[in-house]
Parts: C-alpha cells; structure tokens; sequence
C-alpha cells in the first residue's frame, strides 16, 4: 500500500487522485504506527520549513519515515518534501530536517524571481526507474523560493534551469524527491507516480 503522509500542508487530494488515474489505491495518514507498516511512504509538502519540521517531530513523524527509510522501501518527497529529505535548511532560520539525503535547502539568490512558479524543462542525468517512459527533456510544474544543493553530484538525478541550473529531482537509494509537482505536471507527471508505484511492486 502507498501511504501518503498528511502534515496538513498539502494538497493531498491532488496526489491521490494522480495515483487513482494510474490505477493504484492509496492510504492517507498522519499515524507514525502506519508510516512504519507502508509498503511505500509519499510525504509532500507546500508552505516553510521550520513549520512542517515541527509538526514531523510533534506527531513521531520524524523516527517513523526514517525507520521506514532505513528498511529499504521506497519513499518519495515532494515539493517541501524533497527540501525536507536533506540535512538543513535556512529558511527563516537554521532547521534540522531528516538527514537522508546530505546537502542543505537554500533561497534562490537575489537576482532571480521569486517564487519560481510554472513550467519548466527538467533534463534528467541518466536512465532512473523514477523517469522511464519519460522524454528527456521534459516539462514539470514548479513552485519554489528554496531549492536544495546536494552534497553529492551522484544524488542529482535530474536538473531544471531558473536563471542557473538547480537539483530538481534526487535519489539515495530508496529514496526520491522531486521539487517540482508531479501531480500537476499532466501526463509526464502522472507517469512518474506510476514508476514510483512500481518501486514497490519490484521491491
């Protein structure tokens, strides 16, 4: 089962009507107990994050997708999930996040709009389960003030371009992220929840 994880900072409807359209059935939650017993974990995310880290550690959120991730299933960010995968953040101020992918979430420098809103290319690094059947290059949905830097080249799996490249899709193993929407990026975004869907149906 896929369990999308519900911070109250999303549009959840959205994820799971785009995995619906893909002919997979998903379970909501905000139960650390459930995030534990998924088969594969969504955590997507929209707004700061100082606030959703608070709420991942109030509701024993945190340890809970970390345990899940640590046994090898698959997981994917989305958004402010993605930025929520590495090691910190500067929104606002200094946040710790999960720590799974190492690198750290930064505002776009000033000289380039934001937020970055809208279409944009995403050209991908290599062959990835999370893209097959997707053209390279292809269009994504994106908004966005902050964007990760991944300590590791290795982890960028796929880069868009704002007045200068930036990661906007990742993977360490198991776990993926992509900062764009892939709920709203029509049909090239359907077909990657349904490559991740299959994640778990290989696992």
């Amino acid at each position: 089962m896929i369990t999308i994880i519900n911070i109250g900072l999303s549009n959840i409807k959205s994820i799971t009507r785009g995995f619906a359209t893909q002919g997979y059935k998903v379970s909501v939650s905000r139960d650390p107990e459930e995030v534990r017993r998924a088969d594969s974990l969504v955590l997507p995310g929209v707004g700061a994050y100082p606030k959703a880290m608070e709420i991942l550690q109030k509701r024993g959120l945190h340890n809970a997708i970390c345990e899940h991730a640590a046994r090898g299933k698959p997981l994917i960010g989305i958004c402010l999930g993605m930025q929520l995968l590495f090691t910190d953040s500067s929104e606002h101020h200094h946040t710790g996040g999960l720590g799974l992918i190492p690198g750290h979430v930064v505002q776009f420098p000033r000289d380039r709009p934001v937020p970055h809103m809208g279409w944009n290319s995403l050209a991908q690094t290599g062959k990835n389960p999370l893209f097959k059947d997707i053209p390279d290059p292809s269009d994504f949905y994106f908004v966005h003030s902050f964007y990760a830097e991944p300590e590791e080249r290795r982890h960028v799996i796929g880069y868009s371009d704002h007045c200068g490249p930036f990661a906007a899709a990742v993977q360490n193993g198991n776990i993926y992220g992509t900062q764009f929407h892939p709920e709203k990026s029509q049909t090239h975004g359907l077909t990657l929840l349904r490559n991740f869907a299959r994640l778990t149906e290989t696992d």
